[in-house]
């Protein structure tokens, strides 16, 4: 079987036979010539179908094992296309820890259309399944790790639960990408990202990418991505492809970033606690005080304060001001998502240098004397 890390480096080597062009051709035609009534090169209109974006959806559907891929104008279109799968009465199942955009568009779909958001702790899945039994759920949408917090979720346990009541498992695969773990391969129906972090990776990119598996959910959802109108344009279908190609190279990277940083905050007296799912760029930690995230963040100089993740270049986001502020603060509070709280999205500079920043830092905390709460 052909690892993964050379599907990831050939992507799109192959798309262009007639001139063996190594690189995907971006194809910027809106329209498509047709030799007489009826006769069709399999190209009409560009929001059905492109020849850029097939190449990305196609390589992208056989990186994570599913049956088609749907190239969406960011990840909050991806959402909003498997959320359209759903219809008044129906309800969704979805982790308390969850990115706030998630959230927003969850608790949007349920005043508007009536489709019911639940929210569960998954420390129980005993518990989800009462759930499932008790509501009448068509879905259950995971994130594992969770966003900001980091928690692990069983998609092999969810997967049982989905299939003794024939309901979708949907899984946001944002965090770990295809290079570290297959939703679809160990039974998920449908596989999400938010193709902007990793998988772009130079965060120079707007994208989302739904995954299905199976011949009836994949015309379902071909159906509503094509009349929505939601798709990714033939640009930045190439940068996507371009970025896949060296995902393999930039998640070792992030990770062996990640592992380093994770073990010199641990050791630092300025920190509570640090959550980390133990492979890829993604680390949160909390401050002993919330009274020091102002200083903290306006003393970094080489680590960017950003809103984003998953780009070569390392970013500290402040959840409680920007991927959460959506979420109404005794709900952020109750689920740990506090004042203290910070994301780390671990880029791939030298570690030491990024440790020397995180330092610097905490020297300039010390020096000010900022108190603890």
């Amino acid at each position: 079987m052909t690892k993964i890390e050379t599907l990831l480096t050939q992507v799109g080597t192959h798309s262009d036979e007639k001139t063996g062009a190594i690189n995907a051709p971006i194809y910027l035609s809106t329209a498509y010539r047709h030799a007489g009534l009826g006769e069709s090169t399999g190209f009409d209109y560009t929001r059905t179908k492109n020849p850029t974006r097939s190449v990305l959806e196609e390589e992208f559907a056989r990186l994570e094992g599913g049956d088609a891929c749907f190239a969406c104008s960011s990840g909050m279109a991806a959402i909003h296309l498997i959320l359209s799968l759903f219809k008044t009465g129906d309800a969704v199942i979805y982790p308390e820890d969850l990115y706030g955009g998630t959230y927003r568009l969850a608790t949007q779909y349920e005043a508007q259309y009536g489709i019911q958001a639940i929210f569960n702790d998954f420390s129980s899945l005993e518990e989800v399944e009462q759930l499932v039994i008790e509501h009448p759920v068509k879905a259950i949408f995971l994130e594992t790790p969770t966003n900001p917090l980091m928690q692990e979720i069983s998609i092999e346990e969810c997967v049982k639960i989905a299939k003794k009541y024939g309901i979708l498992l949907i899984v946001d695969n944002t965090f770990l990408t295809p290079y570290y773990q297959r939703p679809i391969e160990l039974g998920a129906d449908i596989v999400m990202h938010s193709g902007t972090k990793y998988i772009g990776g130079h965060n120079d990119v707007l994208a989302g990418l739904v995954v299905s598996k199976g011949a009836e959910l994949s015309e379902r959802l071909f159906l509503q991505h094509n009349a929505i109108g939601m798709t990714l344009s033939p640009f930045d279908s190439w940068l996507l492809l371009r970025g896949l190609k060296t995902l393999h190279l930039r998640m070792k990277q992030h990770t062996a970033n990640a592992q380093a940083i994770v073990a010199f905050l641990e050791k630092s007296p300025h920190i509570r606690d640090v959550l980390y799912a133990g492979r890829g760029g993604m680390v949160s930690f909390r401050l002993q005080s919330g009274k020091q995230i102002d200083p903290f963040l306006r003393n970094l100089k080489l680590i960017a304060f950003a809103e984003s993740l998953g780009g070569v270049e390392s970013f500290i986001t402040y959840p409680t001001t920007q991927t959460h502020a959506d979420i109404p603060e005794e709900i952020r509070n109750a689920r740990g998502v506090d004042d203290s709280l910070l994301r780390f999205s671990v880029g791939i500079e030298e570690a030491e240098d990024l440790i020397a920043d995180l330092q610097n830092v905490f020297n300039v905390l010390e020096s000010e004397a900022i108190v603890h709460d």
